[in-house]
């Protein structure tokens, strides 16, 4: 997911992937916008994605409000937990949500299933390509 967007993204400008475990604050920092991709375990962001917002949180605040974000998410069934606590996260950090986020559920249920590499469609990729080319296009222009 996140390979698809930055992908699309750098497209349109300049971009970085970064994994959770190897961002930092000082990359927030450089970065005009963000989107935070994260898989959803029990109901929650991933332990990378839960320690970079850690790691980050007092350092950026008040330093980055206003820029835009986006999340996406890969999740069995629901996902609406992994949501719910970027969101929270991200608003104390007062980023502008620029487009909902992007969900992804792959129907794992089973623990073979939850702990199998996942190979998502095109049909799933797709919207998070459009995601990452409208963020981009959207600072390219200066709309964010």
């Amino acid at each position: 997911m996140a390979e698809a967007a930055h992908a699309a993204a750098a497209a349109e400008l300049p971009t970085r992937l970064l994994r959770a475990e190897e961002a930092g604050p000082q990359d927030l920092l450089a970065a005009g916008g963000y989107i935070f991709a994260s898989p959803e375990n029990l109901a929650t962001v991933s332990g990378p994605m839960k320690d970079l917002f850690d790691r980050c949180y007092y350092p950026l605040l008040d330093c980055i409000e206003g820029r835009p974000y986006a999340l996406m998410v890969c999740a069995g069934t629901d996902g609406q937990g992994a949501i719910r606590q970027m969101r929270r996260i991200v608003t104390g950090w007062r980023l502008r949500e620029v487009a909902e986020p992007v969900l992804v559920l792959t129907g794992a249920q089973t623990p073979e299933a939850i702990l199998a590499p996942k190979h998502l469609a095109e049909a799933q990729l797709a919207p998070c390509r459009e995601l990452g080319a409208a963020l981009a296009a959207g600072l390219a222009m200066g709309i964010f």
